[in-house]
C-alpha cells in the first residue's frame, strides 16, 4: 500500500466485563503499556490510553488495512489473557466496544479528557458517559448493552 495515506485516528472505549474494578492501581501502567504495545504489533500507533478501574480509552490509529473491529478483537483478546496470565487473578474485557472517528484538529481535546480521566469519574459515571458519547455521535444503541 505504498500509495495509500491515511490518518485515521480513533477514539476507543471498552469497559471491564461487568464493570468489574479489575483494574487496580498496581496493573494500570503496565497493562496501558501493554495495550499500547499490542497497537504497535498491528503496525498502529497508540497517542493516548487512559482510564479507570472499569474501563479503558485509547486514542489510536490504525493502518488502513487493519479493519477496527479486528484491532480490538485482537487488542482485548491478547491483553485479557495477559492481565490473568501475569495477574493471577480473574480478568475479562466486555464484549463490544465504542469507537469514534476524531480528526486532527481534535486530538489535542480528545488526549487532554483521555489523560483527565480519574478526575472526570469523580463526577460523571461510566454508564452516564458512555451514553453521552453514543448520543453525541448520533448512534443508536440497546440499552440492555449499556447497563449490564
Amino acid at each position: 500500500m505504498s500509495r495509500t495515506f491515511t490518518n485515521l485516528l480513533t477514539h476507543v472505549i471498552f469497559s471491564t466485563k461487568d464493570r468489574e474494578p479489575w483494574i487496580r492501581r498496581e496493573t494500570k501502567t503496565e497493562l496501558h503499556a501493554y495495550l499500547g504495545g499490542l497497537v504497535r504489533e498491528l503496525k498502529g500507533k497508540a497517542y493516548g490510553i487512559n482510564g479507570t478501574s472499569d474501563h479503558v480509552h485509547m486514542l489510536i490509529n490504525l493502518p488502513p488495512n487493519v479493519p477496527t473491529s479486528d484491532a480490538l478483537r485482537f487488542i482485548k483478546a491478547n491483553s485479557s489473557r495477559w492481565m490473568r496470565d501475569k495477574w493471577k487473578k480473574p480478568f475479562a474485557w466486555q464484549l463490544g466496544y465504542a469507537a469514534f472517528s476524531v480528526s486532527k484538529s481534535n486530538a489535542p481535546q480528545v488526549l487532554k479528557y483521555i489523560a483527565n480521566q480519574e478526575e472526570h469519574h469523580r463526577r460523571v459515571a461510566f454508564t452516564d458517559e458512555l451514553v453521552d458519547f453514543l448520543r453525541k455521535h448520533e448512534i443508536d444503541y440497546d440499552e440492555r448493552y449499556i447497563w449490564t
